[in-house]
């Protein structure tokens, strides 16, 4: 039997002194038990794989900031869920996605969100403008009140986040 690091003491303290209070504080974010729970227990692993447990001073705090992000993170995941979904409902039936593709779709948006999640909201809307609604570059600048070298630029900085990202 080996002797557990200290590392992983202090993350046994810090989730069972904390869990509990996690727990309630996100309920209060969040619509349903389980939802909470298995944010909390990600909040934990983030922790965990993280391996920072031991700069942690205000445990509540940094617990909380986690769960923010990781509740921002699963709001913004369902309002794109709900956006491909409605956009699946305006097809006809015989050219409806099968649940592998249903699937595939959805990880790729969420995969692009988290991509360009860091940049200017300009930038963003630059490039779904151009991807999901195949505006030109003229058209984009239009609905954007710039220039076709700054949409130029939004563009290229863009598919560049994308081209370059690496998933957690």
């Amino acid at each position: 039997m080996s002797v557990p690091s200290a590392s992983h003491e202090l993350l046994h303290h810090l989730y069972s002194d904390h869990h509990g209070w996690l727990l309630g504080w996100l309920r209060h974010k969040v619509k349903g038990r389980e939802q909470a729970a298995d944010l909390a227990q990600d909040t934990f692993l983030s922790i965990m794989n993280a391996n920072q447990v031991s700069v942690i001073r205000e445990p509540r705090a940094f617990l909380a900031t986690i769960a923010r992000r990781l509740v921002a993170n699963h709001y913004r995941r369902r309002l794109i869920e709900e956006a491909y979904l409605d956009a699946l409902s305006h097809l006809p039936e015989s050219h409806a996605p099968s649940p592998e593709e249903h699937a595939l779709a959805l990880e790729l948006l969420q995969h692009i969100d988290r991509a360009l999640s860091g940049l200017p909201t300009r930038v963003k809307q630059a490039f779904l403008l151009a991807h999901l609604e195949e505006l030109s570059y003229a058209e984009i600048a239009k609905v954007l009140k710039v220039s076709t070298s700054s949409v130029k630029q939004y563009l290229s900085r863009a598919n560049q986040q994308c081209f370059f990202f690496v998933p957690d």
